[in-house]
Order: C-alpha cells, then sequence, then structure tokens
C-alpha cells in the first residue's frame, strides 16, 4: 500500500489535492484538504479500522499524486475540476435519473426567440427553470406564441427573406425577416414573455380571460372554448401545484437518506416560493460519511452550468460549509446561504426532499422484485438452468449489404445496462449475407472482448437459421453449455412473434401476450433501434460524402455550416447562388462554385 510510514513523512501539511491512481495509471480517486498529510493519514486508519469501501480503494492504489495550493478554495476549485475531468470511480459523481428542460429566452440576439434546452450557459440569454413537466412546458411554449409571437427559426442570425414565412400568416410570428416587425414593438412582446416566466401571470391570464369573453359575446364559442383551454393549461404549468410557503424565494433542498451502504440525494426545486420540479441521485457505497457525501454533491450538483439560487437548504451540514458558501457564492456573483433548519417551512421542505429520496429506495426494491420475477419467468419458459441475470440481443442492420452494422445491446437484471452496448462495422464484404455477419460479429465479440464475462442468454434477431449460426460460434469458443440461446423471429401479422430454442425443432408455445415474449421483444425493438440509428448515421454520412464533400474547396467544417443553416443536402441543391452566398463562411464566389456543381451548364432546372 502506498500510505506507508515513509511516504506520509514525505507529505507536506499543506492544503492541496491528491490523486490516487491504480497500476494502469487511471485515477481511482481525487480528493483535497486543507492539510494533506492529515488527510491521506485518515484514509490509512480507516482502511485499518475496518471502513469497507476505503479498503477497497487503498487495495487498488498503487501511486499517489499530490499538487500543492496556496489555499483550500484553490483546492476545491482544482478538486472539482479534476473530478469532472477524470470522473473516478471512488468519488461522489450525480448522475441524473432524469433531465429537466428550461425554457431560454435569446435577449443576447438581436431578435430574440424562446427556446427548449436542457443545458444552461453562460451566453447572456435568460433562462427559467427547470420544469418538471415537458410535454405541459412545450403546451405552455406554444401558448406563449400563439399569443406573444416572436421568431422561431432555428438560426441564431436571422436571414433575410423576400417573403414571411407560413408562421406570419399563422398570426405566429411578426416576421422581422422580411421587414414587417417594428423593433421596438418586438422587444416589448419579449419583455411580456420574461415577466409571464417570471411568474408574473396575472398579465396573460387577464388576457386570455380577456379574449374568451369577447369571443363569447362575439358567438364564437369554438374560438372561447379555445381559449379557454389554453387557460387551464396556463394553469397546470405556470401556476405549480405544490407552494413551499408565504415568501418568493429561490430555494435549492437537499435531502440525503441512506440505506445500508448506498445513498440516495434528492433536490427539491423552488422557485418565487414554488416546487417546480425534482432529482434524484442513487450514489452506491460513496466514500466517506454523510457529511463528506454531502459537501461532493453540492460540489458536483453546481460544477457546471446550473442555476444557483441564493439559499440552499441541506438535510445535514456538509463538510466545509463555510468553503462551500464562499466558492457558490463567487460563482453565483451573489451571495449564497447554506443552512440545516431545525423548525418551520425549511424543515418542512428538507422532510419533502427526504420522502422523495425514501420512495427512490421503494420503488428500487419494487422493481428488483418485479425484475426478479420476471426473469425467473424467462427461465421456466425458455427452459434455463437458472434465471440470465445478463442478456446480449444481437441484430443486424444493412442495406443490401451496404453500410453494414451489428448492434449488441446488454440487459442486466432485467434493465438495459447501455454501458455495454456496442457496435460493430461489418468488415466481410458487402453482399448481404445475415449468416456471416452474426458469425463475425459473434466471433469479434467473443474474441477481441474477452475481458466482458459472456452474457448468461444471447438473443439472436432472426428464426432458426440465425440461431444455428449463432450456436455453432458458441460451440467453437467452448461456450456451449454456459450461454443460453435463443432467437426471435417477426412473422406475418397473424402469426406473431416466434421465439425458437437449440434442440427444438418448433417454436416456443409463448401465447402473444405472454410477459416473457413481451420482454423479448422489447430487448429486440431495442437492438433494432440502436444498430438502425447508427446505420443511417452512416448512410447520411455517405450521401454527404457524394453530395458535398467532392466540391472543390468544400471541406468538412463548411459541409456541416451548410447543412446546419439550410437543414437538408435537398436545400442546398435548391439554394441560389445569393442564397449561398449569404450565408457565414461561403462568399459570393465559393457560392457560384457550388451552385455551378449542382446546375453545370445544359442542365435543365
Amino acid at each position: 500500500m502506498p500510505l506507508n510510514p515513509d511516504f506520509l513523512k514525505s507529505v507536506p501539511r499543506t492544503p492541496g489535492v491528491y490523486l490516487m491512481r491504480d497500476g494502469q495509471g487511471k485515477v481511482l480517486y481525487v480528493g483535497k484538504a486543507v492539510d494533506l498529510r492529515t488527510r491521506l493519514t485518515s484514509h490509512r486508519d480507516a482502511a485499518r479500522g475496518g471502513q469497507a469501501k476505503t479498503a477497497a480503494l487503498l487495495s487498488r492504489v498503487i501511486t499517489v499524486e499530490t499538487i500543492l495550493t496556496a489555499t483550500e478554495k484553490e483546492a476545491l476549485l482544482l478538486e472539482s475540476s479534476l473530478i469532472k475531468k477524470h470522473r473516478p470511480r471512488y468519488n461522489v459523481i450525480l448522475r441524473d435519473d432524469k433531465s429537466y428542460p428550461w425554457l431560454k429566452v435569446t435577449v443576447n440576439e438581436t431578435w430574440p426567440r424562446v427556446l427548449v434546452t436542457r443545458r444552461r450557459l453562460k451566453d447572456g440569454a435568460r433562462y427559467f427553470g427547470p420544469y418538471s413537466s415537458a410535454s405541459a412546458m412545450r403546451e405552455t411554449l406554444g401558448l406563449l406564441r400563439d399569443l406573444y409571437p416572436l421568431r422561431s427559426c432555428k438560426s441564431h442570425e436571422l436571414r433575410p427573406r423576400q417573403r414571411p414565412c407560413l408562421n406570419y400568416q399563422m398570426g405566429r410570428c411578426q416576421a422581422p425577416c422580411s421587414g414587417e416587425a417594428d423593433r421596438q414593438h418586438y422587444l416589448a412582446t419579449v419583455n411580456q414573455v420574461i415577466k409571464i416566466l417570471e411568474g408574473k401571470r396575472e398579465e396573460l391570464a387577464e388576457d386570455l380571460k380577456r379574449r374568451m369573453g369577447e369571443a363569447a359575446a362575439a358567438l364564437d364559442y369554438e374560438r372561447a372554448a379555445l381559449f379557454r383551454d389554453r387557460l387551464h393549461s396556463l394553469r397546470e404549468t405556470l401556476e405549480k401545484q405544490v407552494v413551499a410557503g408565504g415568501h418568493f424565494n429561490d430555494l435549492d433542498v437537499f435531502g440525503l437518506v441512506r440505506q445500508g451502504v448506498t445513498v440516495v440525494i434528492s433536490v427539491l426545486f423552488v422557485r418565487r416560493g414554488q416546487v417546480t420540479g425534482q432529482q434524484g441521485f442513487v450514489l452506491e457505497d460513496p466514500l466517506g460519511d454523510d457529511s463528506e457525501v454531502m459537501a461532493g454533491a453540492l460540489a458536483q450538483f453546481y460544477q457546471d452550468d446550473r442555476q444557483i439560487p441564493g439559499e440552499i437548504l441541506v438535510g445535514l451540514e456538509p463538510e466545509r460549509i463555510e468553503l462551500l458558501a464562499e466558492w457558490l457564492g463567487e460563482k453565483r456573483e451573489g451571495r449564497v446561504l447554506i443552512r440545516h433548519p431545525q423548525r418551520g417551512e425549511g424543515a418542512g421542505l428538507l422532510r419533502m426532499a427526504e420522502a422523495n429520496a425514501a420512495r427512490v429506495f421503494a420503488d428500487r426494491e419494487k422493481k428488483a422484485d418485479s425484475s426478479r420475477a420476471l426473469l425467473g419467468a424467462v427461465a421456466r419458459k425458455l427452459h434455463l438452468e437458472q434465471p440470465p441475470q445478463s442478456i446480449e440481443c444481437l441484430d443486424i442492420s444493412n442495406l443490401d449489404g451496404k453500410q453494414a452494422v451489428g448492434s449488441l445491446v446488454a440487459f442486466t437484471n432485467g434493465e438495459p445496462d447501455k454501458g455495454n452496448y456496442r457496435h460493430y462495422r461489418i468488415r466481410s464484404g458487402e453482399t448481404p449475407d445475415d449468416y456471416g455477419m452474426i458469425r463475425e460479429v459473434l466471433e469479434r465479440r467473443l474474441d477481441r472482448e474477452r475481458e466482458r464475462q459472456a452474457p448468461d442468454l444471447l438473443l439472436i434477431d432472426g428464426g432458426k437459421g440465425q440461431l444455428n449460426v449463432a450456436r455453432q460460434v458458441l460451440d467453437n469458443a467452448g461456450l456451449t453449455g454456459e450461454v443460453g440461446l435463443a432467437s426471435i423471429a417477426k412473422e406475418k401479422e397473424e402469426e406473431g412473434e416466434k421465439v425458437f430454442r437449440p434442440g427444438r425443432k418448433n417454436q416456443l408455445p409463448l401465447r402473444r401476450h405472454d410477459p416473457v415474449l413481451l420482454f423479448l421483444m422489447r430487448i429486440r425493438d431495442e437492438a433494432h433501434r440502436f444498430g438502425i440509428t447508427f446505420h443511417r448515421r452512416l448512410r447520411s454520412k455517405a450521401t454527404l460524402a457524394t453530395g458535398l464533400t467532392d466540391i472543390p474547396g468544400l471541406g468538412p467544417v463548411r459541409c456541416r455550416l451548410l447543412l446546419k443553416e439550410l437543414g437538408s443536402l435537398k436545400r442546398v441543391r435548391e439554394a441560389t447562388v445569393e442564397e449561398l452566398a449569404a450565408l457565414k463562411g461561403i462568399g459570393p464566389e465559393l457560392a457560384k462554385v457550388i451552385f455551378s456543381h449542382f446546375h453545370p451548364p445544359g442542365k435543365k432546372v
């Protein structure tokens, strides 16, 4: 173990960061300390004292690298950036169980737009959210566009047009692109939208009520019903269901619940006194006590582009709370208060966050029970010796043998294991040989990835022929009897799906709505989705190569720019010289070359 007395004596008693690496140089853990020697000594003592996670970490550590800093705050900043860079296995890494959307008003653009985004950047735009219901938020976005029309085109810079688009005719845009919009009126509309998103909803509600009344007075009951439904949608989305209290503050609330070695952290978002959403994070056996885990969670959560409120409530005080508050205040460019309330509305919010965290454990246990029952049924119906904890499914995607790819998806304990998904580009030729492609992919999977254990069940998309090829590959690899094997084939509509097993002449007797059959279909469909997405990408690259990259003066960067600005290869072909020349990075000379490529002399247009 590298943390021996001689090494520890050489470590200075100064602030800094340490990186623990294994024999291959991979970073296993990054930590910070105000006193590096004391902190590393505490790790050694914790391992000797029986802390299993620390002992497991130190058993793999070969070298410890230290980086000295002038202050503990510098150590905190360096630790945060190193964790983000290396994503060490033993650090607290928050993986979202769900990504919530924001509404973005691009006030940094000449003619602002309202967009949906899942990333909050420091780009000068205004962000509102996050929102717990993406579908309801999109309804609100449609509502705002109906009542307060702003441009919705994708380009950052407004491209001039001779005539406005259909949105102008529908009353959903003021058409600044064709000179129809008055800039002062347009910016006033933007300000109205911002006020609504800030929670000042009375103006929009009154506007809807007025329009509903005017439509009803004019006996236009259909339009009145439309405004009534929009008002109901507004109340569903902008008037949140949960009110946190009588204040109008922005808060984030961190609740932590531990069961055994697993920790769940639930974060409630409170905006203008109302709960707008929640995120949960599961940490399997994190290193350190709960105070250290909470400190690591706060540092991770606010590392990137998240909105930092002026107040953060925590279920227990994190390690070095003053340092964290100071760091977050500098990122926010304003004071940040981190507190642990014992009573009142804050304590009630903490109880709500902890209840959400506890529910994650209950949901996980319920899902685990369901998965165990389902996998047991799979073993019985497919006549396997034991429930298949790991399942892999192979699908081949090609178009007459062209751009052929094999896709292998993995399921662990009944759930997708996306870290073990694999794509294989077929090397054995461009003829439509399904059997040969299956053989190649399985041989590569078993030969080249020996560090990955073979699955308990291998599922093949195909019939008895494909199944026999897979059985031959497993026989040659010496895995007969170790890996369960089955195939699933989609037959005629009236016949449904057929599942085959080696050694059986006929298909397995699975009814159309049997949960086992539906589960196998789900795995097969996931393999098909994963494969066809990659296959389409290869086809798109081939189309791009034949359609654009052979034009003189047009490299990959400009190809991507053309497709991004015009949307498709077809629109590039149809664009005029003037439209091409107006694009950034093209210019009049290159525009003529591109136009001539698609419209050579003598070609009929």
